[in-house]
């Protein structure tokens, strides 16, 4: 058959489906899926390269529906290259199948959860930037999330570290969901846009066979330094009639009557076409160990120092022996100590700006090669980024974040740059883990904890020096906690974390000079929380009280954490937070006006026994 008319046939059976399996389940994007169809049909039956076996396989082409909506594409594409059944798209939305409305991780063939918008280039260029020599990442982006600020983060990134083998593939359909897209079918507004950003830019109508196999051999042979964009124009339901460049059908599967007509304009198609995906090449692949090897720590009682100092230089340490551990940081590394890990491992460091969107994404990326990525900014910076970061751990990526200058405590620099929602936000994510450390040795012994953790992971960092509470020798977990002062005659219990720790030791001793003991508790880990020492802390005291206290808002942080722990206990729960909006002022004199400080527990431990 020629290869057009092949192509045609192809292309025909995936529109097919899209309209059937949206039908089936009275749900999806029909026709977000057949504007891409054509471009699509040609990728997979002569360029992308992948061993349907192995997903895994560390050089298979990578292939990203940023647009994930148009999820039964992906589904049809890998159904037709032998992945699954093709009869299983008629699962497509429904309760316990693997073809879920936007794509996951729960089908093999998906890299990372997408969907919501402007986030599959910044994947891809994670994958990019850590992949094979002879490997391809193809970004499929649809326009209307090109209106998306992360898309162009990513674009700028990508030239930036001359990512020549990162495809991304435009599909210039016209319409969003309420209206045109900004630019509708425009293409000199894209082109000027991607070829400003320093990319490699070809424009095509993309439902010519022709020039679309041009477009992807021009880019398959990139010469340049420069990622590849192929800006196609294309349209919305392309195939039938009442469907093709039509507004008001996003999101909307054809009724009975409808799909029996749209079927019949497409013509009988058989659904035993199958896509022969080209193998890659078999090469060597140095294995590297998955084992976290630790480090020696030497601090000593009473030295002061921050624990954002303890982090850079102990990841640096922790990558020496573990090749998969990433480094990424927003242009904070003198601030966040990262700078320790780049001058040491400058391979591995990668420089993101202030960008943190994209940050997020190119971590993700990296993670999906098997890639150990940190994270670091200030706590503060790190909401530009929630949505990213709540996709990856949809996408169950094994990120670490690490936010410093969290709280009041940074003193003189105000409000804006004070993280005070960061524990609520990671907090919120499921499966996620919430350290936060008060000083040098638990932050150095938690750090390899963090490695060997497999998920999203959260490390709150201090401005501020703190002295060292710990011995070398002690040991710290994920889900544990430190009893620091305690007696047979404690009254009731303060828990804390980070430089909250230190307050609750100052109000510790004068309330001891006073003859009122209390149980001092280090909450190093807020999620998941040591609810059996908090319990047995509840039993030993003379009143089930519980005083928290940390420099963060009221809600979400460590006194809900608590307050869930003990809830079935009958335990009376009082929290010390920050209930207002901070000021610039030194640390001391924001620690007080928050009503956090040692003089503020003291007086609340009065005020209950």
């Amino acid at each position: 058959m020629d290869k057009h008319k092949d192509w045609k046939q192809k292309s025909t059976l995936i529109r097919k489906w899209a309209l059937v399996s949206t039908s089936e389940v009275g749900s999806g994007h029909p026709t977000s899926c057949m504007s891409a169809a054509d471009l699509a049909t040609v990728l997979f039956d002569k360029y992308f390269t992948y061993d349907i076996q192995n997903p895994k396989n560390p050089f298979n082409d990578r292939f990203i529906l940023s647009k994930g909506h148009a999820s039964p594409l992906l589904y049809t594409l890998f159904a037709m290259s032998g992945g699954l059944e093709i009869e299983e798209l008629k699962t497509l939305r429904k309760f316990g199948s693997r073809l879920e409305g936007h794509p996951s991780p729960n089908f093999p063939y998906a890299e990372v959860t997408t969907g919501s918008l402007g986030q599959g280039l910044s994947i891809g260029a994670g994958m990019a930037l850590a992949g094979q020599d002879s490997q391809k990442v193809y970004v499929l982006l649809g326009d209307g999330e090109l209106a998306e600020g992360s898309v162009w983060e990513a674009a700028n990134f990508a030239s930036f570290y001359r990512l020549h083998n990162l495809i991304a593939i435009a599909d210039i359909n016209g319409l969003g969901q309420s209206q045109e897209t900004m630019f509708d079918h425009h293409l000199d507004e894209y082109i000027q846009r991607f070829s400003a950003f320093g990319w490699e830019v070809i424009a095509i109508n993309g439902h010519d066979f022709s020039e679309v196999d041009k477009a992807f051999s021009l880019a398959i042979g990139n010469k340049s330094d420069k990622p590849f964009v192929i800006v196609a124009k294309t349209e919305k339901g392309k195939g039938v009639s009442f469907l093709e460049g039509k507004d008001g059908w996003h999101g909307k599967p054809l009724k009975k009557e409808e799909l029996e007509d749209a079927l019949e304009e497409l013509g009988d198609v058989s659904d035993d076409l199958r896509f022969t995906l080209r193998l890659p090449q078999e090469k060597k692949v140095s294995s590297i160990k998955y084992q976290v090897s630790s480090i020696p720590i030497n601090y000593k009682k009473g030295e002061e120092i921050a624990t954002r100092e303890v982090y850079g230089e102990n990841l640096a340490r922790l990558a020496d022996k573990n090749p998969f551990i990433y480094a990424l940081d927003g242009d904070v590394k003198n601030s966040t100590y990262s700078q320790d890990f780049k001058k040491v491992h400058p391979e591995r460091f990668i420089e993101c700006f202030i960008a943190e969107q994209n940050m997020v994404g190119v971590a993700t990326g990296l993670s999906t090669l098997g890639k150990v990525p940190f994270v670091s900014t200030f706590a503060a910076f790190l909401t530009r980024a929630f949505d990213q970061i709540r996709m990856a751990a949809l996408s169950m990526a094994n990120v670490k974040f690490v936010g410093s200058h969290a709280g009041v405590s940074i003193g003189e620099d105000g409000p804006s740059q004070m993280g005070l929602e960061d524990m609520a936000m990671f907090g919120a994510l499921p499966n996620s883990v919430v350290l936060h450390p008060a000083d040098a040795v638990s932050t150095a012994k938690l750090l390899p904890q963090m490695v060997s953790h497999i998920g999203i992971s959260y490390l709150r960092m201090l401005r501020a020096k703190t002295p060292v509470l710990y011995d070398v020798k002690e040991e710290f977990k994920i889900g544990g906690s430190k009893i620091i002062r305690k007696s047979k005659h404690d009254k009731l219990t303060i828990v804390a974390a980070g430089i909250t720790v230190h307050e609750a030791l100052r109000a510790y001793e004068t309330l001891k000079k006073e003859n009122i003991l209390v149980r001092v508790v280090d909450c190093y880990s807020i999620k998941p929380i040591d609810k059996k020492t908090i319990e047995q802390c509840i039993n030993e005291t003379r009143k089930p009280i519980i005083i928290t206290v940390e420099d963060h808002f009221d809600h979400g942080g460590l006194g809900d954490f608590v307050l869930s722990a003990v809830s079935e206990t009958g335990a009376h729960v009082e929290k010390l937070a920050v209930r207002q909006i901070s000021r610039s002022g030194t640390k001391d004199e924001l620690l007080n006006y928050a009503g956090i400080c040692a003089k503020h527990i003291v007086e609340k431990v009065k005020s209950l026994i």
